[in-house]
């Protein structure tokens, strides 16, 4: 776990310079922008959750590869802001580095195993499609080579899906653990919105958002701590294992989650900019990101629930509903007042989801939250 830990810190980077994107540009374009370049960084960090959940990576030369793709994957982060500029062949090529030391790694890993061997290979060649339009997208103008890069993107998130998944190994406890830091991190992310936002400075105003945006974030982490990682996580570890647990993880952690990291880093956007302007009225794509950012992390959440339990969360699904119909008055309203709206309604509803799980809520936080961690 240590060395996941520092391989993730990179990923702290990529986070952050995403955000910067989309600040720097707080344009629908650059919204769409930001929102690209962290799914093609999200997918690459999901491959070495499902690696490292097979493959002990503190033994051996492991290590000294994974450093590599650290290093490959913070010179991707470095590139992020100009991703769509001067810096996109380089930020393809780093990519690219990512992605094959981590398609190598699988390979060693499988040894003998045909099942998992077949899967890496596969995986490889929706790797390699991906990685080689991402290089040729890097030549083309802004527009033409999102529209590539977006392929890329698909086309490689839809290799598990056609590539089978009875292959895959997972120890299913270290596999929603690490998917519960990423949260955490970007959580953390938001956290530095906010102290960037504020601009070094201090004053009633920017001391009220302040409380309120720390108030929104905390309302997420227990939106998704308090219950749901827990039910989640024991739910992965008792479903049966091969191709059952692997569609259960691939579908509600790989693809599910970055709905929620994606929202979560809308609203961090969201929040820096309220931070620097608490008196004035939001524009209206930094509103959207605020409002449809927690928005999109109550769907991810709910569409969580959906797979792993089968059944809806319909509180929440009407809350994101509700968050995304507050835009008009969102842009009419002093930014500070808008984060205190979205933080009381959140814990309005915290507050009578923790009651109406009653006494089934302290057995659950009880029980082991993750087992068989490895």
């Amino acid at each position: 776990m240590p060395l996941e830990l520092f391989f993730d810190l990179v990923f702290v980077l990529a986070i952050t310079q995403c955000t910067a994107l989309m600040s720097h540009d707080p344009t629908w374009i650059g919204l769409g922008h930001g929102m690209l370049i962290l799914a093609l960084l999200w997918w690459s960090w999901v491959g070495y959750a499902w690696l490292t959940s097979i493959f002990d990576p503190e033994e051996g030369g492991v290590r000294l590869v994974l450093f590599g793709a650290m290093a490959a994957f913070l010179i991707a982060a470095i590139c992020e802001p100009k991703a769509f500029d001067g810096l996109a062949l380089e930020f393809a090529v780093a990519y690219g580095a990512v992605r094959a030391a981590h398609i190598t790694l699988f390979v060693i890993a499988s040894g003998d195993d045909p099942g998992l061997r077949r899967s890496s290979v596969g995986l490889g060649v929706g790797a390699g499609v991906g990685v080689g339009l991402l290089i040729v997208g890097s030549f083309l103008d802004p527009g033409p080579r999102a529209a590539v890069w977006a392929l890329a993107l698909v086309l490689d998130m839809a290799g598990p899906y056609l590539f089978g998944s009875e292959g895959w190994h997972l120890a299913p406890g270290h596999f929603a653990e690490r998917h519960g830091l990423i949260i955490i991190i970007a959580l953390g992310e938001s956290i530095v919105a906010i102290g960037v936002g504020a601009g070094g400075e201090m004053t009633w105003g920017i001391a009220a958002a302040a409380v309120a945006g720390i108030a929104i974030l905390a309302a997420m982490w227990w939106m998704y701590f308090d219950i749901v990682a827990l039910v989640s996580a024991r739910r992965l570890a008792d479903a049966p294992e091969g191709r059952v647990r692997n569609e259960l993880a691939r579908d509600s952690y790989s693809y599910i989650h970055f709905l929620m990291v994606a929202g979560i880093i809308l609203a961090a956007l969201g929040l820096k900019k309220t931070l620097g302007a608490v008196d004035d009225e939001l524009a209206v794509v930094p509103a959207f990101a605020l409002l449809a950012g927690v928005a999109l992390y109550l769907l991810g959440l709910v569409a969580f629930r959906l797979r792993q339990v089968r059944s809806m969360n319909w509180r929440r699904f009407a809350l994101a509903i509700i968050l995304v119909a507050l835009l008009p008055a969102a842009t009419e309203l002093p930014a500070v007042a808008v984060l205190a709206i979205v933080a009381t309604i959140l814990w309005v509803v915290v507050t009578i989801e923790t009651r109406a799980y009653g006494e089934g809520r302290a057995s659950v936080r009880h029980g082991d939250a993750f087992p068989s961690a490895r």
